[in-house]
């Protein structure tokens, strides 16, 4: 900690509360930094187009996707533990899973078209649903689905390769 002299009140507090001359006049410990050499006020400044065009749907967007990328996961760790123990036991031979039935009862469940196929217009339809849900009510809520996507990772790359996995198995 930086020494101030307390003898002659140079760099005395003017605070009433501080009895031992401790904490120099402007209450900072630490000298200013110059603005100029300041990295974060460098960052932000170069940010300043980019930053001036969020909005808040793009930012309750980016917690959103925050929090249904950790639901996500959770999901699927449930489901993947679910089929490795019923798929332990069914190898055991204590059971026996259908699972061209389970498939299909679980396509007619989420495939929103009725077409009996999981299509992007499924995903789309459910996307619609979501974003109507946590975007009602909320002022400025362009750029929500921006901040969600950003969020939960999305990229042409992975969208790419889940098209590709997508045609080799169906």
């Amino acid at each position: 900690m930086r020494n101030f002299r307390v003898s002659d009140g140079e760099g005395q507090s003017s605070d009433p509360d501080d009895q031992l001359g401790l904490v120099p006049e402007g209450g900072h410990f630490l000298p200013k930094e110059n603005e100029a050499s300041d990295a974060v006020s460098k960052a932000l400044d170069k940010l300043k187009p980019a930053m001036s065009k969020l909005t808040f749907g793009a930012f309750v967007g980016y917690c959103s996707g925050v929090a249904a990328k950790k639901v996500g996961k959770a999901v699927a760790a449930a489901i993947g533990f679910g089929f490795i123990a019923l798929q332990g036991i069914a190898y055991t031979g204590y059971i026996d899973v259908d699972w061209q039935k389970v498939k299909d009862d679980a396509v007619k469940t989420i495939d929103t078209d009725s077409d009996g196929k999981l299509t992007i217009d499924d995903a789309k339809t459910y996307w619609q649903k979501l974003k109507m849900i946590l975007t009602n009510k909320i002022p400025d809520t362009g750029g929500f689905s921006l901040g969600f996507l950003y969020a939960v990772g999305y990229s042409i790359e992975s969208t790419a390769l889940i098209y590709i996995l997508a045609q080799a198995v169906g």
